[in-house]
């Protein structure tokens, strides 16, 4: 499979590959660039493209009425290392955490700190841009978008998503589709059989983001909706860089699961206890 044109574009196909190997998807699947962008905290305009490419590259194909379908399975892309911007969007999250970068902040400054040459740093800060976790100032530098998410504000925070997250859980029109459980369980047992490495940290993030978001989203309630996915984009930064290690992955991965359990019998009551009790407990969480 020849190599997409950006490395930004490149990082797209790759993750749309990765979920189109976790979400064990047959040919005759559809790629609808709408649920993917969803997925991806991403536009429409850039899935377009990364599936145009692998439509190009013989791995899926439009249809009428359709949009695009899958036509084989492709290959997983090895990850690039030294040049990938996600892998720099994981160090400016370290940087943001530990202090060692200002609010707002020069690209000037980033590269100092982090020996990254400027077109790789822009790489990553567009796609974080994209993200809404950082923004552009007006006339020079850049911002984080998630000023309150240390003390009080993380707090809040926690606080706000135990009202929306259980409230979607007990919506009367709340409704998940078992192909979406089925794919969430796998994903949360292949994180549990992984080896952790900081590499996966991202890959982490989108797993989690995807989790609560789609929670919500079964609710049926837009504003439940939009309330959860702006919540994922301000603590994207803070997730990014994870660094509790692997028991605390086992460990949300396991809340998750037993959620999905009872959320899969039907039991939404408890399922919604569950959903309280994993967030406050992750609230006293260092």
């Amino acid at each position: 499979m020849e190599e997409p044109s950006t490395t930004r574009q490149q990082d797209l196909v790759r993750r749309i590959i990765d979920m189109i190997h976790e979400d064990d998807l047959k040919a005759g699947s559809r790629l609808m660039a709408s649920r993917l962008a969803q997925r991806l905290n991403v536009s429409r305009s850039p899935v377009r493209a990364a599936l145009d490419k692998l439509a190009e590259d013989g791995f899926a194909r439009p249809e009428l009425n359709k949009g695009m379908v899958l036509v084989d399975r492709p290959p997983r892309m090895a990850a690039h290392t030294g040049d990938q911007s996600e892998d720099l969007r994981i160090v400016v999250a370290r940087l943001k955490r530990e202090g060692k970068l200002p609010n707002p902040f020069s690209e000037s400054e980033v590269m100092r700190l982090t020996g990254a040459d400027r077109p790789r740093l822009r790489e990553a800060l567009l796609a974080l841009e994209n993200m809404e976790a950082v923004r552009r100032r007006k006339g020079y530098g850049w911002e984080f978008t998630d000023t309150d998410r240390d003390g009080e504000g993380r707090q809040e925070s926690y606080r706000f998503r135990v009202i929306v997250e259980c409230g979607a859980i007990l919506e009367p029109t709340f409704h998940l589709a078992q192909d979406w459980i089925a794919a969430m369980r796998e994903r949360h047992l292949r994180f549990m059989r992984d080896k952790w490495n900081e590499s996966m940290s991202i890959s982490l993030f989108d797993m989690n983001a995807e989790f609560h978001e789609g929670i919500c989203q079964a609710s049926g309630n837009r504003y439940l909706q939009d309330a959860a996915r702006r919540q994922n984009q301000l603590r994207l930064l803070s997730n990014y860089d994870w660094f509790y290690g692997e028991e605390r992955v086992a460990i949300t991965c396991t809340e998750h699961l037993e959620i999905l359990q009872w959320l899969e019998t039907g039991d939404n009551e408890v399922a919604a206890a569950l959903m309280r009790r994993h967030l406050l407990a992750n609230s006293q969480r260092p």
